[in-house]
């Protein structure tokens, strides 16, 4: 499951492949673990979108991550979500998405190059991110532990404010 991380909740449709209520006690479980407040958790059920994700490439491509990034954007431009403050999470290249750790510094000046509306997010406790993931357990599969485990997105995440 893919979520939307924002300063001051989660937010998550993820009702792909029908698991919406799997997918939805697992979130709750990874953020207990990330001691994120239940009360910050959000749910977004709408027929046109199955999972609020990452910028316009979806950090893999996956086609769905694209299409509800598109989705995203018209909800915020469509004049009805104006308490929404809504980030992406910028994609990068096959040499930094798997260069683990070393990726900090490139995403360190690539925010401070992008000026306002980029922030770099270091993750201080990579374990955490093993045990929430380990949550979503329809999803735990192989290369998945494989992509956390040697994926710059584990250790440091880039953002850019949408709009």
């Amino acid at each position: 499951m893919s979520c939307w991380l924002l300063p001051t909740r989660m937010t998550s449709l993820c009702d792909a492949d029908g698991k919406g209520n799997v997918r939805k006690e697992e979130l709750y479980r990874a953020c207990a673990v990330l001691k994120v407040p239940l009360e910050q958790v959000k749910f977004l059920d709408h027929p046109d979108l199955q999972i609020i994700t990452f910028d316009n490439y979806g950090v893999s491509g996956h086609c769905n991550h694209r299409d509800v990034h598109d989705g995203v954007r018209r909800l915020l431009y469509d004049g009805s979500q104006k308490d929404i403050e809504a980030w992406e999470l910028v994609s990068t290249n096959i040499v930094r998405k798997y260069s683990g750790p070393l990726d900090v510094w490139f995403s360190h000046f690539y925010a401070i190059l992008s000026g306002g509306g980029t922030m770099c997010l270091l993750n201080e406790h990579t374990q955490k991110s093993f045990l929430a993931m380990a949550q979503h357990s329809s999803q735990w599969v192989w290369f998945r532990k494989l992509f956390v485990a040697f994926s710059s997105y584990t250790y440091v995440n880039t953002l850019r404010k949408i709009g």
